[in-house]
């Protein structure tokens, strides 16, 4: 009984050396192993199972990206201005080997490695530089970083500059600059604006010219038009009267009569100057003489009157002679 109550302890004792001893490593992170004290290996994602007493985990590795914010750092600029410059810094872990062997605090030597670098880069550039060119500081610093931490198994994917706070006066300057500049940009877009808003009342004006122009144009054309219209229409009677007058066979006599009529009407205007056509000018001397023989024929005793009353003389110089 005693040795059966041995046997389920030391199965106890087995079966919980093996739970605890049971690793898994999730996505994303590695662990560093250590066998009697000395590296043995990475594990990976996955399920491990390591020796009691023997193997350790050494360290848990992120294999992600991690942000670093530093507090701001004093500079000092090329014209001895001395400024405070606060970065953030981007790095992903490659090798958990030499991430946990290469140094001892990574994220202290990875401060003073970029407040360094940035003292001596600020220090070649003047204030104004330093202000423009953030591109060209943020690569600088990634460059150096990335060749620095290449031994510690680390990679700089980018640095980033956060601020730059120059000395109280120079930032009022600026500030006072900045808003000269603002103002004088307000006003050329006030005047541009002003000058875009004069062209498209010009603009409107002349279109409101042309549009008015066309119209009377237009207007001008159609009354001609109606002009030429009527005259086609009467000269159209006039042809469709005449045809009628040739269909019905008329005379000359009656041709000469509408003549006439058409004279008259012609007569009635207000010209000064007729131009009378030779066939009409033989008949309008015979109206005109026929209009004179009526006018005198009233004038004139009728014959019968002159035989009743023989003339006086005539009797005396008969009786004279007898």
């Amino acid at each position: 009984m005693f040795s059966v109550i041995i046997v389920l302890i030391i199965i106890a004792l087995v079966i919980w050396a093996i739970v605890t001893n049971i690793r898994i490593v999730p996505q994303a992170n590695a662990y560093v192993m250590e066998r009697l004290g000395a590296y043995y290996k990475t594990w990976q994602v996955g399920l491990h199972v390591k020796i009691p007493f023997i193997d350790r985990v050494a360290r848990k590795v992120s294999l992600k990206e991690h942000v670093i914010d530093f507090p701001p750092q004093p500079v000092i600029t090329k014209d001895n201005v001395t400024i405070e410059i606060d970065t953030v810094v981007y790095f992903q872990i490659t090798d958990p080997k030499l991430y946990a062997y290469g140094v001892e605090n990574p994220m202290a030597a990875i401060e003073n490695l970029t407040a360094t670098t940035l003292r001596n880069i600020i220090g070649e550039l003047e204030l104004d530089q330093t202000l423009t060119s953030r591109e060209h500081i943020n690569s600088k610093i990634r460059i150096v970083l990335d060749e620095a931490t290449d031994a510690w198994g680390i990679k700089i994917n980018r640095v980033e500059v956060k601020n730059i706070n120059p000395p109280k006066d120079i930032q009022m300057a600026m500030e006072k600059q900045m808003r000269a500049e603002r103002e004088r940009r307000e006003a050329i877009l006030r005047a541009e604006g002003e000058k875009k808003s004069a062209i498209l009342i010009a603009e409107g004006k002349k279109e409101a010219v042309i549009l008015e122009a066309e119209a009377s144009k237009q207007s001008a054309i159609k009354a001609a038009e109606g002009e030429s219209e009527a005259i086609l229409m009467v000269q159209r009677a006039t042809a469709d009267g005449l045809k009628m007058l040739n269909e019905a066979g008329a005379s000359q006599p009656v041709l000469t009569l509408k003549s006439l009529e058409a004279l008259e009407k012609v007569a009635d205007g207000r010209s000064t100057k007729l131009i009378i056509p030779s066939e009409l000018q033989g008949i309008a001397g015979l109206a005109s003489s026929l209009t004179e023989i009526v006018k005198e024929t009233p004038k004139r005793k009728p014959a019968t009157s002159q035989s009743t009353n023989p003339p006086a003389t005539g009797t005396d110089n008969s009786g004279q002679n007898a």
